[in-house]
């Protein structure tokens, strides 16, 4: 039987949407139940749906929510009818995750050596806490024995896969705002001690952290991505030289995990999903035609993701 982990990128609000339905045509196409993989490792958006997998809501449940669906599950058709605003609100004038800065330097990777110098921002995160405690078990924690949000410790750069062994123990909801609090939007969380910043400032999937985890396969869904690049135009390019950076990143990791026998498949969104997307992934009022887009195009996506992951090569779709 395969041993098969699962591993969701940041995407914001779009991306979220996207993943969504990512996974109800992965389910379909491996004839596989999500919420069975033995490691769920969610990024900042992708915090947000594998709290919910963990906690036995499916992507079709994900779906309900996103499309209004009168019978939607009510956790997820709150937390989906909220949202933070399309930019973020002044932020203060400090710079809580300047130990972002040197790792990101030493990993070659402006990005996140620029995320540490980003002013504390004053978002607020309410709405992920109120998500993760109202998803939560009796142990402020989901039931699924492996479900890991990542975030990164705003002083090292270290990424921390909260709820697992090996992290400071933390309630759902403080894990998620951890994971979801980006640098320059929302302050870090603090947990046990330490200050913690959105994961995805340091890698926009931390697929890497499951190198050393008895698994066959890894499928990644990462709307943050595009392996091989998507050609723009106009403010497209500012998104596609971020997306390019986290690309960059994502490809290392694969090539760590095919390289120690572990079999990826990997999907991302193509042209014509970022063209319903925008340059903007938390413009709420593109979410319908995101949902339309992925519907269209994501089928084939996967399609060519599974018949290509155990190559060397990644997925091109």
């Amino acid at each position: 039987m395969t041993r098969r982990a699962l591993a969701i990128g940041c995407g914001g609000t779009l991306g979220f949407a996207w993943t969504a339905v990512a996974l109800r045509v992965l389910e379909d196409a491996l004839d596989w139940d999500v919420r069975t993989a033995d490691v769920l490792v969610g990024t900042s958006a992708g915090s947000e749906i594998v709290a919910a997998l963990g906690s036995g809501r499916t992507p079709q449940d994900l779906l309900d929510a996103l499309d209004g669906v009168p019978s939607a599950d009510s956790v997820l058709a709150a937390h989906v009818a909220a949202h933070p605003g399309t930019v973020p609100p002044v932020p203060a004038p400090a710079l809580p995750a300047l130990g972002l800065v040197r790792p990101g330097l030493s990993r070659r990777s402006p990005y996140s050596a620029l995320a540490g110098l980003l002013p504390r921002g004053r978002g607020d995160a309410t709405w992920l806490r109120a998500y993760g405690d109202a998803l939560a078990g009796s142990e402020a924690w989901v039931d699924h024995p492996a479900t890991w949000l990542v975030a990164a410790d705003a002083a090292t750069g270290e990424r921390v896969a909260l709820g697992s062994a090996d992290a400071p123990a933390a309630t759902l909801g403080a894990a998620v705002a951890a994971s979801w609090a980006i640098p320059g939007w929302f302050p870090p969380v603090e947990i046990a001690g330490r200050r913690y910043v959105d994961g995805g400032a340091v890698s926009s999937v931390s697929a890497d952290l499951l190198l050393g985890q008895a698994v066959d396969e890894v499928v990644v869904v990462a709307p943050m991505t595009t392996e091989g690049g998507v050609p723009a135009r106009g403010l497209d390019r500012i998104e596609r030289l971020l997306r390019s950076q986290m690309t960059t990143v994502l490809d290392r990791e694969v090539a760590l995990l095919r390289k120690a026998g572990v079999r990826v498949v990997r999907v991302e969104p193509g042209a014509q999903e970022l063209a319903a997307m925008g340059p903007n992934f938390m413009d709420l009022g593109r979410r319908e035609a995101t949902l339309a887009a992925a519907r269209r195009h994501v089928p084939g996506r996967v399609a060519a993701a599974i018949s290509t992951g155990s190559t060397s090569e990644g997925a091109t779709a």
